[in-house]
């Protein structure tokens, strides 16, 4: 039997080879900032969004993506567009 895999573990299995052009992309800043929940802070499960308090904005880190959809089905203002990568790009699972 093999040992249970974390979330972080399972992180680790897979890659990503990037597009030229980002495939999230928040469409209206305002809203973010002004967004009581925030859930795409937390329920996306490769932490793609992170709240930066300095700037205040959201950061996207497109590349962690694992093009689960969560976000867009969490966020209360539809404010996130998600574009399908080219043939060849997003992520790839090393193991089955």
């Amino acid at each position: 039997m093999s040992p249970k895999m974390t979330i972080t573990d399972r992180l680790f299995t897979i890659r990503y080879k990037s597009d030229d052009a980002p495939h999230l992309k928040i469409k209206d800043e305002w809203l973010c900032a002004n967004c009581e929940t925030q859930n795409c802070t937390y329920i996306c499960p490769a932490n793609v969004y992170e709240w930066n308090s300095a700037q205040f904005k959201l950061n996207v880190s497109h590349e962690n993506c694992l093009e689960c959809g969560t976000c867009r089905i969490a966020c209360l203002h539809s404010n996130i567009e998600w574009k399908y990568t080219l043939g060849g790009r997003g992520i790839a699972y090393r193991y089955g």
